[in-house]
């Protein structure tokens, strides 16, 4: 596959996941797009097809071969080439531990709330002379996360619709303490990035639901062993292919417009006047503000 700069192509579907998702069956007219950001390199280059004659963008989080941290991931310069590819829709997939006894490994979540326990990340566009508050009070876009339930009943998933994704920090495992404290705290499963892309989609305007693929039971329940990689992978080898299958059936049935508030998510939420915003700051946010400004 040749590497191509980012064109006037718009690519309205964007999917992060792991390594291996650009393999999809089915993927056909596959091209791969390099795109520089303000905010410096995403995981990797981006790599589009077409899938139910829709063109869908691809992006492996923690670039491909699995070298960075969940820390480390430039998740705006991922999010911001999203945008510059015209990405209006975001499916995310993600391996999760399930803090419930009724959600086993290889269950599917689609979660509708986010707790954000991370501490050393950039999850916002603005500084730079320009501040905005956006509203997070539903972080994730409903239609599309009925669409992705809807596409896991389908293909016969046990999917679970709704609950919490608490985003640690990371690298590490929780703790046996910190596990059962986050039990206490309700959420239905933990993992280590998606609060952080669901901020920054929003402030991007861009529709957001996630794919949680439970891979184990944290280190909580009574009857599992410390978390181990070897066990995660040894689930997420099943778990892929079921999210493979979901996203083809969720592509088709997505329809072509929105219907949804995502893409205004922004109005009347920048709170600094134009005349006040730096133009660097004006020209580097261009395709996420740029709709709102005068000049």
């Amino acid at each position: 596959m040749a590497k191509r700069s980012a064109k006037s192509e718009k690519i309205k579907i964007g999917v992060i996941g792991g390594s291996g998702l650009y393999e999809m069956e089915g993927l056909t007219q596959i091209k791969t797009v390099r795109i520089t950001t303000p905010f410096g390199k995403p995981s990797d280059d981006f790599i589009i097809g077409t899938l139910h004659g829709k063109r869908v963008a691809f992006l492996p989080r923690h670039g491909r071969g699995h070298r960075i941290l969940p820390t480390d991931i430039n998740y705006r310069a991922n999010m911001y080439g999203m945008k510059k590819l015209g990405v209006e829709r975001i499916i995310s997939v993600s391996a999760v531990g399930s803090m419930k006894e009724e959600i086993k490994p290889g269950d599917i979540v689609i979660p509708d709330q986010f707790y954000d326990h991370t501490k050393h990340r950039r999850s916002t566009f603005f500084g730079n002379g320009v501040v905005a508050h956006v509203g997070m009070a539903d972080p994730v876009c409903s239609d599309l996360g009925t669409t992705l339930t809807e596409a896991g009943v389908t293909i016969g998933a046990t999917v679970h619709r709704g609950g919490t994704y608490l985003c640690m920090e990371g690298p590490q495992f929780s703790t046996r303490a910190e596990s059962l404290a986050y039990r206490q705290w309700n959420v239905e499963v933990i993992g280590m990035t998606n609060a952080t892309e669901a901020k920054l989609a929003r402030e991007a305007e861009i529709c957001y639901s996630t794919i949680a693929l439970a891979t184990d039971y944290d280190c909580w329940h009574h009857s599992e062993e410390a978390v181990t990689v070897e066990a995660v992978l040894a689930v997420m080898k099943h778990n892929i292919e079921t999210s493979k299958a979901m996203i083809r059936e969720a592509v088709r049935a997505l329809p072509a417009a929105r219907t949804c508030s995502c893409g205004d998510a922004l109005r009347n939420t920048i709170m600094t006047p134009e005349k006040l915003i730096p133009a660097k700051t004006k020209k580097d946010l261009a395709p996420i503000i740029g709709k709102y400004l005068k000049d």
